[in-house]
C-alpha cells in the first residue's frame, strides 16, 4: 500500500449524532428518540467453559425494520489498558462438532487499492461451506473468496478495520487503535440480513457487489431481497456502519445477530447487555446469562471490566432502527488520527 496523509482525502467527514449517557461505568450512544422503532432482542446464549466457542447468540427481530446502525466502540477502560491479551485459550475446549471441509487453492488477491484504502480477498485451503458468493468490484468478478479485509492508512500505518466472511455472512469491525496502543483486537461478530441456521446462524449471501468509492457492500440474499452495509464514520474511538434492507425480513423477522463468547465476567468477548426501551430516557442492563428477551430502541453488548480474552476488543451498539429504509447520513467515512 502506498503512503498518504489526511490532505489526500476529499471525502466528507459525516456528522455523528451522539448523546452520551452513563449507567454504572458504561458509556452508551443514543440516537434521536423520535426515530425509535421497537426491536425484539432474543438472547440465546448458552453456558460454556470454553473460551473459543461462540456460545453467545443475540438476535434482533422486527416485522417492520428496514435500516439500522451498528457501532463498534472501544471499551470504557481502553484509556487505562497497557497490556493487551489476544492469544487463544483452549482450556476446557472438548467435543467440538466437526464442520464439513471443502478444499480450495489458497490465494490472496487485491480487490481494490488507492493511496488511502485497500480491500483484500483471501481463499483458504479449506472452508466449511462449499459455495461463496461471486464478488463484483467494478468490472471484475472474483470467486471462491472466503475472507475480505478492508484496510486504511493513518499516520503512515496500515490499519485493518473491517472484515467479512462472504460465505456465511459474518462481519467484524473495530475502530482505529488508540494512540497509546499499537494495535487493538477484534471481538464479537455480527450478521446483517435474513438470519437462518445452517449448523450455526448465518446470512446466506447469493451475490456481493462492492462499491469501494463509497465504501459500500451491496448484498443479494439467497432467501430473497437485497441489502447494503456502508462504512460511515471512523476514528480512534468508534467505527459506525449504516445498514439498509430492501424489505423487512419475513417470518420471525430476524434481521441481524451478534455472535460472541462468554465464560465469565473476566473471560469473554462480551459480558453484559444494556438496552433502552422505545420512548425511554433511561437504560437498563444485565449480565449475559441473565437477560433473555427485551424490546429495545437501542442495545449495547460489551464489557465494563477487563477480560482475559481479547481485552481491547470493542463493544457493539445496535440502534437507529427505522422502517423506511433511510439512514443517518450519506457518503463514505474519513478516518482521523486525532
Amino acid at each position: 500500500m502506498r503512503c498518504w496523509s489526511d490532505k489526500d482525502y476529499s471525502m466528507r467527514l459525516l456528522h455523528l449524532f451522539v448523546l452520551a449517557s452513563m449507567s454504572g461505568q458504561i458509556m452508551f450512544l443514543s440516537p434521536v428518540i423520535a426515530s425509535d422503532i421497537p426491536v425484539r432482542v432474543n438472547n440465546k446464549t448458552e453456558p460454556t467453559l470454553c473460551a473459543e466457542k461462540d456460545n453467545v447468540t443475540i438476535e434482533l427481530a422486527s416485522p417492520r425494520l428496514r435500516s439500522f446502525r451498528i457501532d463498534a466502540r472501544h471499551p470504557n477502560y481502553i484509556g487505562g489498558l497497557s497490556v493487551d491479551r489476544s492469544s487463544a485459550d483452549w482450556h476446557n475446549c472438548t467435543g467440538f462438532p466437526a464442520d464439513p471441509e471443502y478444499a480450495f487453492t489458497p490465494r490472496r488477491v487485491t480487490l481494490y487499492e488507492t493511496a488511502s484504502w485497500q480491500i483484500v480477498g483471501y481463499t483458504f485451503a479449506k472452508f466449511w461451506r462449499v459455495n461463496s458468493p461471486p464478488i463484483t468490484v467494478g468490472t471484475q468478478v472474483f470467486r471462491d473468496i472466503h475472507l475480505i479485509q478492508v484496510w486504511t492508512r493513518v499516520d503512515d500505518r496500515a490499519e485493518e478495520i473491517l472484515v467479512l466472511y462472504p460465505g456465511d455472512g459474518y462481519w467484524r469491525a473495530r475502530p482505529l487503535p488508540p494512540k497509546h496502543l499499537a494495535w487493538s483486537a477484534y471481538g464479537s461478530s455480527f450478521l446483517v440480513g435474513p438470519v437462518e441456521v445452517q449448523g450455526r446462524p448465518i446470512v446466506d449471501i447469493s451475490a456481493l457487489r462492492i462499491d469501494p468509492e463509497n465504501l459500500t457492500f451491496h448484498m443479494n440474499f439467497m432467501r430473497g431481497g437485497t441489502g447494503w452495509l456502508r462504512l460511515s464514520y471512523l476514528d480512534r474511538d468508534i467505527i459506525s456502519l449504516d445498514a439498509s434492507l430492501e424489505k423487512a425480513v419475513p417470518g420471525e423477522g430476524v434481521f441481524a445477530a451478534l455472535r460472541s463468547m462468554y465464560v465469565s465476567d473476566i473471560n469473554n468477548d462480551a459480558a453484559r447487555i444494556a438496552w433502552r426501551e422505545p420512548g425511554a430516557e433511561v437504560w437498563r442492563e444485565g449480565g449475559m446469562l441473565d437477560v433473555k428477551q427485551v424490546n429495545a430502541a437501542e442495545v449495547w453488548i460489551g464489557r465494563t471490566v477487563h477480560s482475559r480474552h481479547n481485552t481491547s476488543a470493542p463493544d457493539t451498539i445496535f440502534g437507529d432502527f427505522r422502517d423506511d429504509g433511510s439512514v443517518r447520513g450519506s457518503g463514505p467515512a474519513k478516518p482521523t488520527a486525532n
